[in-house]
């Protein structure tokens, strides 16, 4: 859904990027100074609150009266006398900045008003003293919950159209509906927008309740600004705002928009229509972009630091159901899943109860029909579709969510529902011997990379985590010691189990110890295990050769006798020996023993097995080199090297091509270089 535009009739936005409006109230980008604020931004104290309740209780009115801003940006919005999309105000009180949402109460446009939800740390739950609790109050007031946004202030509006008794009906409706919920012991004020009585004291309240929850950034953390809106601004091309959930944006930075994977820069960066170098997470951001066309931003798209975060389409979460839930939660429901500004279909299927009942929470898998970039510990809410509901909401467990044969999915689930460092371990142990790179585990936890490198090595210290360290450009990576106990375990069957059914083999080739050992394992890994097996004497690796520790192979019986007779007439004939079936023949040797005593020979450097399968002895291979080495070939062709050494082309070409592949000569076109 497109952002940043008219809105219908209908509630449903139209994008035309001609129609240009301000990034906060009414403070254009074209029209605002170019200084920055009196104070810089690292000095500023900074918290988001966002109103909440039903329509027509006065959300718009009473920021215009706090303020001075109408969020109401659309002249629908100002003909109908309806707030239909979010809106934005500020306030500043010395080095305190508050920044407000304003979403719309009217309940075809909760959808809206979730967009405007996910990034506020204090929620003005507002009530009108004429009318008490209504609908949307209870549904806006649960919505609040399930995201967990720390605290709530009461706002009775309209006291001035109230009687003493309405108003105090009122208050004891907004008690009750606050008995059972995160936010009993919340304060109650009563004010009246139109007269502005009560101003000044909830004006007070708010600065009270911004100091207790600002925002402490880490300014290292990867950044994260969900967009909720995007236009054209002329003169300066397309902007988008947010509130910036991590890390900070300074003015030149360049972000990933994800999930569409576009590369941008920050052109320039505004805050509540100021210009600054810096935004910092827990501010209204605004920021002029370049890389991208209006066409390709929209609504719940989220900037981000490059390569820290990716989407995906499968989410673990631990839910809450909703106690008025229209319904209970079963297999591969269809929902709406709303997660900061973005609204994405899917479906749900609890795991852990396997039916989820009004009141209910439990873990659950959702499967969506596009990518979403989410992290764990993140809130977000479910709707059912048709007819529209609001289900309940939680938090992401697990961003990157994948059901592992053999495992239960419940048992997964519990466990990475745990403390982090249950989830880590299992994260990585699923992986078995593929292991993850930290990096992997950063963009679970919307992590920098440095730190959570420290957390996994104090895991590795205390036996729960083996290091993979870094190598040939591949990042540090982490096994669990189980997964290298079956690696460890397998290594000794295969090698037990090889030389079992081949008790002459020099070695199993390294390429196949390899495949067999560590299927699917890459190069850095593969490196890593087969030290640490040599370490631990389950293996040795001589070359392209793999073996047991201590492991001899010596020939006896019929071979032994039969590899001195091979050896002796090999040797004798030098270059030209007879062919395999006719030596075999000639010494009466069966074809099992024959085979078995020429490659042991072969294997301990005696003989020299050509491309064509014949044999040649090693020494005579060797007095060849040395000759044509001290005559000093430079380049020679097929029919020079036959007649230096009395051979025919049956012998040669095998011998030459041989040649080739120990690198002792060189092909080029007809001829072949000495390679010295």
């Amino acid at each position: 859904m497109g952002i940043g535009c008219r809105t219908t009739a209908c509630g449903g936005p139209a994008r035309d990027s001609s129609h240009a409006f301000p990034p906060f109230g009414h403070t254009s980008l074209s029209n605002v100074s170019n200084a920055p604020e009196p104070n810089d931004s690292d000095q500023l104290r900074r918290v988001v609150f966002g109103t909440a309740g039903h329509i027509d209780h006065g959300k718009t009115t009473l920021l215009k009266a706090l303020t001075g801003i109408d969020c109401d940006r659309w002249i629908e919005e100002k003909e109908r006398g309806i707030t239909i999309d979010i809106g934005f105000a500020h306030l500043r009180e010395g080095d305190l900045q508050v920044g407000f949402v304003d979403v719309p109460g009217h309940h075809r446009f909760l959808h809206n008003a979730l967009a405007g939800l996910g990034g506020i740390r204090v929620v003005l739950l507002v009530v009108a003293a004429t009318e008490g609790v209504m609908p949307q109050t209870r549904e806006h007031l649960a919505i609040c919950s399930v995201l967990g946004i720390p605290a709530a202030l009461v706002v009775l509006t309209k006291t001035d159209l109230a009687s003493t008794d309405l108003l105090e009906l009122a208050e004891l409706d907004v008690e009750e509906l606050l008995e059972n919920t995160p936010y009993a012991d919340s304060p109650i004020m009563k004010v009246s927008s139109t007269t502005g009585e009560g101003i000044p004291e909830l004006r007070g309240s708010i600065l009270e309740l911004a100091e207790r929850f600002e925002v402490v950034t880490d300014e290292q953390a990867p950044v994260r600004l969900p967009v909720d809106r995007a236009f054209h601004l002329q003169g300066r091309g397309v902007i988008v705002t947010g509130t910036l959930a991590s890390g900070c944006i300074n003015t030149g930075d360049a972000l990933s928009l994800l999930p569409a994977g576009q590369t941008v820069r920050a052109r320039s960066v505004q805050i509540h229509g100021q210009s600054r170098e810096q935004a910092l997470s827990g501010e209204r951001t605004s920021l002029q972009v370049a890389g991208i066309d209006l066409e390709e931003v929209g609504r719940g798209m989220q900037l981000v630091t490059p390569e820290a975060f990716r989407p995906s389409t499968l989410l673990a979460a631990r839910l809450t159901l909703l106690a008025d839930a229209p319904a209970p939660l079963k297999r591969s429901m269809q929902v709406r899943l709303y997660h900061y500004a973005s609204e994405v279909l899917g479906r749900v299927s609890p795991i852990e109860p396997r039916r989820l009942e009004p009141g209910q929470t439990g873990l659950v898998e959702l499967r969506l029909a596009t990518p979403a970039l989410a992290i764990r510990g993140d809130r977000v809410i479910l709707r059912r579709p048709s007819p529209a509901a609001t289900l309940g909401g939680g938090q992401i467990i697990d961003p990157a969510w994948r059901r592992r044969r053999g495992f239960s999915p419940a048992g997964d689930l519990k466990a990475i529902a745990g403390d982090r460092r249950q989830a880590l371990c299992l994260w990585i142990e699923r992986q078995g011997p593929r292991g993850l790179a930290t990096r992997e585990l950063a963009w679970r936890l919307g992590s920098r990379v440095e730190p959570l490198d420290l957390e996994l090595a104090a895991l590795a210290e205390a036996g729960e985590l083996i290091e993979v360290p870094a190598d040939q450009g591949h990042p540090r990576a982490w096994v669990t010691p189980s997964a290298y106990e079956r690696v460890k375990a397998r290594a000794a069957k295969v090698l037990k189990d090889y030389f079992r059914r081949d008790q002459l083999a020099m070695g199993i080739p390294k390429a196949e110890a390899v495949r067999r050992i560590l299927p699917a394992v890459t190069a850095h890994l593969i490196r890593f295990y087969l030290s640490r097996l040599e370490e631990q004497r389950i293996l040795v690796v001589h070359g392209e050769l793999v073996n047991l520790p201590g492991r001899k192979v010596e020939l006896g019986g019929p071979e032994a006798e039969f590899a001195d007779a091979i050896l002796e007439r090999l040797e004798a004939e030098e270059l030209t020996p007879p062919a395999r079936d006719v030596l075999c023949s000639e010494l009466g040797a069966q074809s099992k023993v024959f085979n078995a005593a020429a490659r042991f020979l072969v294997d301990t450097g005696k003989l020299v097995r050509l491309p064509n399968n014949e044999l040649l002895a090693a020494s005579a291979f060797e007095t060849m080199r040395k000759e044509m080495a001290a005559e000093d070939w430079p380049r020679f062709s097929v029919p020079q090297f036959k007649d230096r050494f009395g051979l025919t082309r049956k012998w040669a070409i095998p011998i030459l091509e041989y040649c080739d592949s120990v690198g002792f000569t060189r092909r080029v076109g007809n001829e072949r270089i000495f390679a010295r």
